[in-house]
């Protein structure tokens, strides 16, 4: 059995679940009901609320507070939680909130992520897996993000928004609408700048799902007939194509905000 340390300044509740071999640093504070998976580590000074469960293998950096209170003026103490993935990395100052009643109830952050200084997860979101928050990106309640997705720094999403798999969003945008899967967006108010090219390679991605992915791309987002004429030949074009259908898929997904467009040439 792996050893737990917890410093003698720690204030770990007795009624906290602790797994095999966590580390909790000086003075840090971990609430009734919080759930700590095998190994993870906690450096000083971190506050983990009552409502979170930290998956196996967190880290998690000084003045990071994870499960407290969502920032939501109907919420009055229920019983909800914030549920946190296997691996992430949780850098300092981040927040995340776990659900509410008017929601899902619960927050969900997936394995593997990365959440730099700043960044912070709202209530009741759903964060995918392997995903690299920059320094200060922050998600309002409600949004959706996919597997391996990078948000830049001081990057804002709107509640209810979808950002798709393998998105980029831009340093310092403000996003207000759908981002479609593999999408690059930039700027105030965010517009569709292309396809995360950058992020599909270092991903590995076969040349020729990028090029298809291009190809139904240019045809999307042509000049010539109705969105949605574009939509259907796209799916037409591309059937066998997993990726570009996810895209297809992903655009007639019923939304509570219109989809992020190219800026009109």
């Amino acid at each position: 059995m792996e050893r737990i340390d917890i410093h003698p300044t720690a204030i770990v509740s007795p009624k906290a679940e602790v797994g095999e071999g966590v580390s909790i640093g000086a003075y840090s504070i971990v609430e009734s009901g919080a759930i700590l998976g095998q190994g993870a580590k906690l450096y000083s000074q971190t506050h983990i609320g009552g409502a979170t469960t930290l998956g196996p293998r967190c880290e998690v950096f000084p003045f990071a507070v994870l499960g407290l209170r969502p920032q939501d003026f109907k919420h009055n103490g229920e019983k909800t939680r914030l549920e946190i993935g296997a691996d992430t990395i949780i850098r300092e100052h981040v927040t995340m909130h776990p659900g509410t009643t008017s929601g899902k109830r619960i927050t969900r952050v997936g394995q593997g992520g990365y959440f730099m200084v700043g960044s912070h997860v709202a209530h009741d979101c759903v964060v995918g897996d392997n995903v690299v928050f920059a320094n200060n990106a922050a998600l309002a309640g409600l949004v959706t993000v996919g597997n391996n997705c990078i948000l830049g720094g001081l990057s804002a999403v709107h509640q209810n928004t979808r950002i798709g798999n393998f998105a980029f969003v831009g340093s310092m945008a403000m996003v207000t609408r759908d981002v479609i899967p593999y999408g690059s967006v930039l700027g105030n108010h965010a517009h569709l700048a292309g396809l995360n090219i950058v992020g599909l390679k270092r991903r590995n991605m076969p040349r020729k799902t990028i090029h298809n992915l291009r190809s139904a791309y240019r045809l999307l987002f042509a000049d010539e007939g109705t969105f949605e004429e574009r939509l259907v030949d796209v799916s037409a074009t591309f059937a066998s194509s997993t990726e570009v259908m996810e895209i297809v898929d992903f655009i007639r997904e019923e939304s509570a905000r219109s989809l992020c467009m190219p800026h009109v040439r």
